[in-house]
């Protein structure tokens, strides 16, 4: 019974430390590196670099919100635009996140892809047109 007592203890201890660290994480500050493609080919530069807390808090929260679709699609031209948020303490290894994004032949709306995870989704016009702006400091209608 006395052992039980010291696993549990140890494993209230762990969880608290796990729970911890990945909280820090979450909460540390990011940026948002956006990609602009070039041509009709797969060729990407370096488009902005978002370090507003409050903008980059904004996408993570349009993100969040999104019920993902579970695909692999298979889309008939390269992404217009990729974004990934980064760390920006430089001591903070972590994988990236590649979101690749399309704007409508209307252009009022943009799909995403997140390839690596196999997952699509439409956005609505609204959420299209808050996150376009965002990324690219541009209006989605005006492309």
């Amino acid at each position: 019974m006395k052992n039980l007592k010291y696993l549990i203890a140890f494993i209230g201890i762990i969880s608290i430390f796990i729970a911890g660290c990945s909280n820090s994480l979450e909460n540390e500050e990011q940026n948002i590196d956006v990609q602009k493609r070039i041509g009709d080919d797969y060729y990407y530069e370096d488009f902005k670099e978002i370090t507003n807390t409050e903008q980059v808090k904004n996408v993570k929260e349009l993100i969040g919100d999104i019920n993902w679709e579970h695909a692999k699609v298979d889309m008939v031209r390269p992404a217009d635009y990729r974004f990934s948020f980064l760390f920006k303490n430089p001591e903070i290894e972590a994988k990236a996140v590649l979101y690749e994004l399309w704007i409508s032949p209307n252009k009022d709306k943009a799909e995403l892809v997140i390839d690596s995870e196999s997952k699509y989704i439409q956005l609505d016009k609204n959420k299209s047109a808050k996150l376009f702006e965002i990324l690219t400091g541009e209006k989605l209608s005006e492309q």
